[in-house]
């Protein structure tokens, strides 16, 4: 079963939606891996490679499987899942770049900070710590559900999660650090990644 992604009419809007999605995405691993090599990753603790890895094995394994008719989803849900998970893909992308927006100059691709960094608590970062690493695990759920099978899905799902929050454990441990007593007071208030939930 050929998924929806690579069919006509529906291909060309999901690979000019992935791109207009992952191009940004790539700027900020090429830059994050260009400051790594400048000053060594010290903090970052390789969570820059690991996501980049993980989320690769995952769409390895994902796009196969999805090709497979038992794990697909019922033919009358494919073109809902098509439309939802593209959707999402928007979503997550646009969450991401608000994010970018809201840390200004403290955003970068892999864990460091900077003398006098201060807590963002604005925009999305009200309402959870990780707010960017909720839209990326949301751009990669988007992949699978926009596969039509529900084991891309939850293969796509669990790599993402899995890597982001190992990135989280590394980079709450170097802001604790750096920041201090107003990072760790802003962790009890806030979920990492969904409110008041997780």
């Amino acid at each position: 079963m050929t998924p929806l992604i690579f069919v006509w009419p529906y291909a060309p809007v999901f690979w000019l939606v992935y791109l207009w999605a992952f191009l940004p995405e790539f700027r900020i691993i090429l830059r994050a891996r260009k400051a790594d090599r400048a000053r060594g990753a010290v903090q970052d603790g390789r969570s820059m490679q690991v996501i980049v890895l993980g989320m690769w094995v995952g769409l390895a394994a994902a796009f196969p499987l999805a090709r497979i008719p038992r794990f697909a989803f019922s033919p009358g849900a494919r073109v809902g899942a098509f439309w939802a998970g593209t959707a999402l893909l928007v979503a997550g992308s646009l969450l991401r770049r608000h994010c970018w927006r809201m840390l200004g100059a403290y955003f970068t691709g892999n864990v460091q900070t900077v003398s006098g960094q201060s807590v963002v608590d604005r925009g999305a970062y009200r309402y959870v710590r990780h707010p960017s690493y909720t839209a990326g695990i949301m751009m990669f759920l988007a992949i699978g559900i926009a596969l039509g099978s529900w084991l891309s899905t939850l293969i796509t799902f669990l790599a993402s999660a899995g890597v982001y929050v190992y990135r989280v454990r590394v980079e709450e441990r170097v802001l604790a650090a750096a920041i201090g007593q107003p990072y760790v007071d802003y962790m009890k208030r806030r979920k990492r990644f969904v409110p008041f939930i997780v």
